[in-house]
This record gives C-alpha cells, sequence and structure tokens, in this order.
C-alpha cells in the first residue's frame, strides 16, 4: 500500500502569474481596396488575401479589385497582405450563403438519387415551395444548383461556389427590402435543406439582407470604425472627383491614422493653369493624409505606389525609404516634356515618369500639401508606436506606475525607446533644433540623439489632474533625417 507524500508547496508555495500579451499596435503595412463587385457580401464585408492567384479565385481576372492587386503584389518588395472591402455602390440583394459541405456530402451520387426533392425558402417576405427537383441528370453541383434556380422561377438563383465549398442563394430584387430566409422542410418529397446546409442550425451558414446604394465616404467611414485597426492606406475602385474629395476629408480627421491614395487620368493636370483637376483640388485643400498619381494608362497606378512604402519595415534598422526614385513595376511609364512634368509638381501630383537615361522613377512623392509621402507615414508610425508602447507600459506593469518622478522615469524610458528605434531605422538624426524649445531644450540646441523626451516634474502637476491620476504632458522633439533628391554639381576644369 503506498504512503501518503507531504506536498512540497506547504512549505514553499510557488504562484506562477503569466503576463498579459500586449496590446497590438495599427497595422501601417496593410492596404484596404474598396469595390463594388458582387463578391464578398455586405455582412462578411471584407476578406483578406496573401496572394494574386487568391484574389483571382475569388474575382477573376478582370474585376478592378484585382486589377489593383495585380498592382499591389507586383511591386518589389513584394507585400504580404492585401485587404479587399465590399462598397455597397449600387443597392445589394438579400443572400442565403449556406454552410461548407463536407467532401463526402459532395459526392454527385448523394444528389443523383434525389428525384423528388423540396425545401421551403422565403424570398423578399414571400414563401416559396420548391418541389420536384430533380437531380438525376446532374453531373456536377453546378448543375445541382442550375436545377434549384430553375424550381426557383425568378424570384432567386442559387450557385455552388466551389472556393468555399458551399451553396449560395440571391434574392432577383436589390435594396433593404431584399431578403433569403433560411431553408426549412417543404413536407413534400425528398426535404434537401440539410443537404444544401441551409438550416438555421446548419453551422456556418448565415443571411444577409440587401441594403440600399452607400456613397464612398459611407463605406470608408463604416471600414475605419470596424476595421480600422487592421489597415492604414486606402484605394476605392470606381471613386469619382466628389468621392475622392469626401473621402480624403473625412481620412483627414478621422481618429485612427490613415492615408488616402488617389488614382486618376485626367490629362488637364499636365496644364498648369487649369483648376479641375483632382490633384488641384486636393492641392487646394492642403491634406496631408491624402495624395494622388496620375497615369494615363493605369486606373490603379498608386496602388504600385502604396506598396513601395508600406513595405517598409520601421523595426530593423536603416530601412525607413522616400518615393522619389523608386519604381512602379507593371505600369507603364509617362512620357512627358518638363512643362508637363512642371504642371503635376505644382499640383503636388506624383507621377511614375520616364527620363532620358533609359530609367523611370516615381516623382516626386509627395502628398497634397507638398509634404512628402515618407515623413507622413513615418511620423504617423512614430505616433502610433508612441501611444501603443505608452499603453502597454501601463497595461502590462504588475503593479501600479507611481504618480512621481520615477513613475514620470519609467513612462519617459518607454517613449524614448520608440525614439530610438526611429533613428535606428533612419526616420530621426541627430541634428540642431530649429523651433522653440521645451523642457532643458532651447532653439538652436544640437540633438545629438535625434530626439528629446520631457516630461516635467510631478510637484508643477495641478492638483485636479492629480486627483484624476492624469499622467504630466510628456514632450517629444524628433529631428527628421530628410533625404536628398537634387544636387548642384559644379564642375571645374583645369588646362
Amino acid at each position: 500500500m503506498p504512503q501518503s507524500q507531504l506536498p512540497v508547496s506547504g512549505l514553499v508555495n510557488v504562484q506562477v502569474n503569466l503576463a498579459s500579451a500586449p496590446a497590438q499596435a495599427q497595422s501601417l503595412s496593410n492596404l484596404l481596396v474598396l469595390g463594388s463587385s458582387d463578391v464578398i457580401d455586405t455582412q462578411q464585408r471584407m476578406r483578406t488575401y496573401a496572394t494574386l492567384p487568391a484574389v483571382a479565385t475569388d474575382f477573376g481576372t478582370t474585376a478592378p479589385e484585382y486589377l489593383a492587386a495585380v498592382e499591389w503584389f507586383g511591386q518589389s518588395p513584394q507585400p504580404t497582405t492585401l485587404l479587399i472591402g465590399r462598397w455597397a455602390k449600387t443597392a445589394t440583394s438579400g443572400k442565403l450563403l449556406c454552410a461548407t459541405i463536407s467532401a463526402a456530402a459532395q459526392a454527385i451520387t448523394n444528389w443523383t438519387a434525389i428525384t423528388a426533392g423540396s425545401f421551403d425558402v422565403t424570398v423578399d417576405g414571400v414563401l416559396k415551395s420548391v418541389t420536384g427537383l430533380n437531380f438525376s441528370a446532374a453531373t456536377n453541383l453546378n448543375g445541382v444548383a442550375s436545377d434549384i434556380t430553375t424550381a426557383l422561377a425568378g424570384v432567386a438563383t442559387c450557385v455552388w461556389n466551389a472556393s468555399y465549398q458551399r451553396f449560395e442563394f440571391e434574392s432577383a430584387t436589390t435594396g433593404a427590402n431584399s431578403s433569403v430566409s433560411f431553408l426549412s422542410a417543404q413536407g413534400t418529397g425528398t426535404d434537401i435543406s440539410g443537404m444544401l446546409a441551409g438550416l438555421s442550425t446548419s453551422s456556418g451558414a448565415y443571411a444577409v439582407g440587401g441594403i440600399a446604394a452607400e456613397s464612398a465616404v459611407t463605406a470608408a467611414t463604416l471600414f475605419d470604425q470596424a476595421f480600422g485597426q487592421k489597415w492604414y492606406a486606402l484605394s476605392v475602385c470606381g471613386a469619382v472627383d466628389a468621392d475622392h474629395l469626401a473621402i480624403a476629408a473625412y481620412i483627414e480627421g478621422a481618429n485612427t491614422k490613415h492615408a488616402y491614395g488617389v488614382s486618376h487620368q485626367e490629362a488637364a493636370a499636365l496644364v498648369s493653369s487649369d483648376t479641375t483637376n483632382i490633384s488641384y483640388q486636393l492641392q487646394q485643400l492642403g491634406y496631408r493624409k491624402t495624395l494622388s498619381q496620375y497615369s494615363s494608362s493605369n486606373p490603379y497606378a498608386v496602388v504600385s505606389l502604396l506598396a513601395r512604402i508600406l513595405t517598409t519595415d520601421y523595426t530593423a534598422n536603416n530601412t525607413v525609404i522616400t518615393l522619389m526614385y523608386k519604381q512602379e513595376p507593371g505600369v507603364v511609364a509617362e512620357q512627358l516634356n518638363a512643362t508637363q512634368l512642371a504642371a503635376l509638381k505644382g499640383f503636388n501630383c506624383n507621377v511614375f515618369v520616364e527620363y532620358d537615361n533609359n530609367t523611370a522613377i516615381i516623382e516626386p512623392g509627395v502628398v497634397a500639401s507638398g509634404d512628402f509621402i515618407d515623413t507622413i507615414f513615418g511620423a504617423d508610425w512614430l505616433a502610433i508606436d508612441i501611444q501603443n508602447t505608452y499603453f502597454n507600459t501601463l497595461y502590462s506593469s504588475p503593479t501600479k506606475i507611481p504618480q512621481t518622478d520615477k513613475g514620470n522615469h519609467i513612462l519617459a524610458t518607454a517613449i524614448e525607446a520608440v525614439c530610438s528605434q526611429a533613428v535606428d531605422n533612419g526616420l530621426l538624426a541627430p541634428g540642431t533644433w530649429t523651433q522653440a524649445g521645451f523642457g532643458a531644450l532651447n532653439q538652436g540646441d544640437y540633438l545629438s540623439k535625434g530626439y528629446y523626451v520631457y516630461m516635467p516634474p510631478i510637484a508643477s502637476q495641478n492638483p485636479a489632474d492629480r486627483a484624476a491620476r492624469h499622467a504630466v504632458t510628456a514632450q517629444v522633439a524628433g529631428k527628421l533625417s530628410g533625404a536628398i533628391h537634387d544636387g548642384d554639381i559644379i564642375l571645374n576644369i583645369n588646362r
């Protein structure tokens, strides 16, 4: 008989406190392409793609979303992820997306045995009884779906989606009253509602009601509010100038940091006196979060530009870039004269342009306000990373961070770590501070580290802020490293 053992925990008790995983920062490497192709339903709204063939599987090779994806995945270095979202540019139809059917259940012999299949479905609020379904001549599930469509007699359609291995029903009407219910037994013949995996209890099946047409800015707003942390840059297929202006205004004022890319083919932008082209209109509004590109041949050219800069790895060493002199694989370079190029640059409009030394480059790499794109994107990365690091310092601390100068130091150190990475990746660099100073920093001082972080003594804090447990305001000075885009050379020759 085994003897009982005394637990060591009676003398030495060890408790495990597993730290919570830190919060993830907003992605700055993802592009969201919004399009109106009837592929993604308005409940799912967005899909993530890792390859161009995956986009082709869903959209085919002629849809605007695919053509934009060509420019995204064709860039070098190649981006790893593309988000595609559904813009309900026109009113949508109600749908029933049945559950995925197992490989065994897909066997055509299961279906050819059905000669009097039936089910009930309510379309647009009206009950439709489908009876007498005979699949004996069907050779595949597309044929089964076709037979069901015929039996629905025009009120709805049924298709077999081989990619998702499911049947999909869609109402023939559009708008807010368009709908397709879950399936149910009809009561005669052989019930196939379960075989179709269209029951309310079918795991993974869902119904989507139709919606009225939405504006492009409404769609952009929805995707910011629902998925804003998953994407940074946005491009909208099929948007017109009025859409671009509305979206640009929203992106400029949104709480979550985003950038908006506009491709256009308006030849008026090649005329310096023109005041109608979209680049001129965006420039007049001084937007810093919107950029435009002119391409006479490619309405998705700006996607290639965005792909080039969104592949920046801010966590690595010496990785930040300027878009000037970069290439756009798959985009035909413009052949412009100096006057036309000057017009585009005067509108702060980017272009992929050919030079007489057999090269083509992106030029000048600016947003609508004239600020350089790499500066705006880099500043957004710095702000997002500081915000996330500050939050995680508070969130991950096993004890409270005291409202003392010691607590200030903990927070300041966290901010400095991000600034140090900004120096390492090349965004910031040592240099002279040319603005008004704060703390111990004065105008004209040399920032030897490339940055300076100041948090005032806790004793200077307003009592009301202290009582509310606010931290003192942190101020950060960062010196941009800049980039060289052009220069002059004086050649002196002696003989």
